[in-house]
């Protein structure tokens, strides 16, 4: 994985889009009554393949090969008109819908290369020519995991948004609710089987994912399938456990890095979970907040036979959160919103997109955070989740996928009026009207019939478990140091 430029967003950039308005020429002219079909992302790259039909090894190299003579003739590529959420291009002739913008001309795009794999190619994107010379590395886990979603939307004939749509249109909400919710228990039922079996080895679950992943409802309905086969799950907050604010790391800015792995007392945690897992009694740490400093009081803790520690945070994949305890002690779960359904063949949802109109929601709903504020602060957080998150996704046990087929369509009315906030003169207006034109694809749903322990109540409110403290406590570390900080230079 390319961490340094993991960030850039295939469907913001221009560059990217262009090669997909080239991918669906270049199979128009090779293969005529075929249709090109973007999958979804992995990482860095985009799986490709026709609908309905396999390419040989052979014909991926045509697709290749036909792509990189369009863009060396540098032809125009005509913006006819923006209507309905697509932008028409005329593409030598062809006339290609596209949700997101190209560029103007055929040559303007990014480096790639195409690599075929399973039914389909991967069109794999990169820094600069000297990762042409690096082998490309699947991420397994990642792609079984969005496989498996997939072949659950095709057994239930659900494939594209306007599915999801009709089953709303004709009054079959409440059964596409109950189908999506009835997936994710037995998934997480399936998940508290899975750790029950290996219960003489594990005392330790471990769970991570991306900002507004559902990590927080997830642990909540695993804790509560974990009782059901016997086990007390016994939550281990990471938040007690930071470094006196004064001993935080800094960031490239000269500012505190309270997302730094640094920022956790290791030493400290690893003795705790060791003397845990041993039987012993230990007095865990209380962090307060407000003065940024470790309390004089802490919280006495002792595992019984039945119980089982769960840790709940962004590192806790990362192989140094723990380093000098058996991997085999460890049940370790990733939690990621793999949102499944496109729009059409050639178009898909952005999974960060999704996850982005979920935490705005939340901000806007129940934070008191500004949509303007979201959209600020979530260039921050991608870097954050690719420093910190992504690059150990492989290491778990079992991934989670926590999206919900009809999420969107819930999201709608909420993420519609938080969005209507930002004004034409807004820096973020120019988002503001992309997640608009996402939203129109989705028709609004019922909610009342939303299960209240469902992962999307932790976003949209109802929800019966208590929300996750980690994000205020962040909030309120930088706000104190930001005061700290006027305070001595004042003095």
């Amino acid at each position: 994985m390319h961490e340094t430029h993991l960030m850039h967003e295939t469907h913001l950039r221009k560059e990217r889009q262009t090669i997909k308005l080239g991918l669906i020429k270049a199979v128009n002219d090779l293969f005529p009554g075929e249709t090109f079909e973007t999958v979804c992302s992995i990482q860095e790259s985009v799986f490709c393949k026709l609908a309905g039909s396999a390419l040989s090894e052979r014909e991926v190299r045509q697709i290749d090969s036909r792509l990189r003579e369009w863009i060396k003739a540098d032809k125009p590529i005509v913006l006819l008109e923006n209507q309905n959420g697509y932008y028409h291009y005329d593409v030598d002739g062809l006339i290609i819908k596209s949700i997101h913008p190209a560029n103007e001309r055929s040559s303007d795009v990014d480096l790639f290369r195409i690599i075929p794999f399973s039914s389909g190619y991967l069109v794999d994107f990169l820094r600069d020519e000297t990762e042409l010379t690096y082998p490309y590395a699947m991420p397994q886990k990642l792609y079984k995991t969005y496989w498996k979603s997939q072949r659950w939307l095709s057994n239930i004939n659900i494939e594209f948004v306007t599915d999801t749509n009709r089953y709303i249109r004709s009054g079959r909400h409440l059964e596409l609710i109950n189908i999506a919710e009835a997936l994710q228990e037995k998934q997480i039922s399936d998940i508290a089987d899975m750790i029950m079996r290996e219960r003489r080895a594990v005392k330790v679950i471990l769970i991570s994912g991306p900002s507004s992943s559902g990590k927080t409802t997830f642990s909540h309905r695993l804790s509560t399938q974990l009782r059901v086969n016997g086990l007390t799950p016994v939550p281990l907050a990471l938040d007690d456990y930071f470094l006196d604010r004064e001993q935080t790391p800094l960031d490239a800015d000269g500012n505190y890095d309270f997302d730094a792995l640094e920022a956790l007392d290791l030493k400290l945690l690893d003795r705790q979970i060791e003397q845990l897992i041993n039987g012993e009694t230990v007095d865990t740490p209380i962090f307060d907040f407000t003065l940024g400093l470790r309390s004089k009081e802490n919280r006495r803790m002792k595992l019984g036979p039945s119980e089982i520690l769960v840790i709940e945070g962004i590192h806790a994949l990362n192989p140094a959160l723990i380093a000098n305890l058996s991997k085999s002690v460890f049940f370790k779960i990733y939690v990621s919103a793999l949102f499944g359904l496109n729009i059409d063949y050639m178009n898909r949802v952005p999974t960060t997109e999704v996850r982005m109109l979920r935490r705005m929601v939340r901000d806007d709903k129940f934070r008191g955070f500004s949509p303007e504020r979201t959209l600020t602060q979530w260039p921050s957080v991608r870097r954050g989740e690719g420093k910190y998150v992504f690059k150990y996704q492989e290491e778990c046990d079992v991934m989670f996928n926590s999206s919900l087929l009809y999420e969107m369509n819930a999201l709608r009315t909420f993420a519609e009026t938080a969005l209507k906030k930002i004004g034409p003169d807004s820096i973020h207006y120019e988002t503001q009207q992309r997640l608009l034109r996402l939203l129109s694809f989705f028709e609004p749903i019922d909610l009342s019939q939303v299960p209240f322990n469902s992962i999307l109540r932790e976003f949209i409110g109802g929800n019966i478990f208590p929300p996750s403290a980690h994000e205020e406590n962040i909030a309120l570390q930088r706000k104190m140091s930001e005061s700290s900080c006027r305070w001595k230079r004042r003095r």
